[in-house]
């Protein structure tokens, strides 16, 4: 832990606090090693991820797809200063076309795919409010224009369920990628999504290799639920 001795850290853990590395700080050296000059950043929200990469050290591209509204009308304002962070008012998926999306009470749980029991067991205080018509495209269709001339691109996407149709919309792009990021989850919260044993799987029969787990949600018991995995090529 760069700049935190053993010994201060062993004082520290004596008055019951833990110093940790974060999360993003790992991260970030996964994509300088593998000298990542574009992140693909599906599922947005409101730009908290692209926003991390930055204040980590990553000065390479970014383009952040959004397609919710409200949220995608912040995440411009909040990339509007960084020339190399591009948005892009869209979801990804394995069509192309208007679908309508469930959206829900703090935005960031809005998903294609109908709530799950689990989920709303887990955090009541979350709810679908109501739906939004979004367009759809898919990864392969816009590969092109958005991967440019990047040599090492990384993907991470964050569609609470959708990962699978995600993927299923990059077939010809994946083979270029040399990381990605899945939202992994361990129990059903969107109907149909897709479970992290599948989404392991998957990355895994593609020929990338789990190398970073960081816990995402939590139940109000302490179970944790999902969590964010990082797979690069070996």
């Amino acid at each position: 832990m760069s700049g935190i001795s053993h010994v201060v850290m062993r004082q520290l853990a004596r008055r019951g606090l833990v110093v940790r590395r974060h999360p993003a700080a790992r991260r970030q050296r996964l994509l300088v090693d593998r000298g990542v000059d574009l992140v693909l950043d599906v599922g947005a929200a409101r730009g908290g991820y692209a926003t991390e990469l930055r204040e980590f050290g990553y000065t390479g591209r970014i383009v952040s797809f959004e397609p919710l509204a409200a949220a995608h009308a912040d995440l411009v304002r909040v990339a509007a200063s960084d020339p190399r962070w591009e948005t892009r008012h869209t979801a990804l998926g394995d069509t192309t076309g208007r679908q309508e999306i469930h959206v829900a009470s703090n935005s960031d749980s809005s998903s294609l795919l109908p709530m799950a029991d689990q989920h709303r067991a887990s955090s009541p205080d979350i709810q679908m409010v109501g739906t939004e018509t979004i367009e759809v495209s898919r990864l392969d269709d816009v590969a092109a224009d958005v991967l440019g001339e990047a040599r090492t691109p990384f993907l991470k996407i964050d569609t609470q369920g959708f990962e699978r149709a995600v993927l299923e919309g990059a077939e010809t792009t994946v083979p270029r990628l040399v990381g990605l990021q899945l939202e992994l989850s361990f129990v059903t919260l969107y109907e149909g999504g897709m479970l992290a044993d599948e989404a392991i799987s998957w990355a895994y029969d593609h020929g990338f290799v789990l190398v970073g787990l960081d816990q995402g949600f939590t139940d109000p018991g302490g179970a944790v639920l999902q969590a964010d995995g990082v797979f690069l090529r070996p």
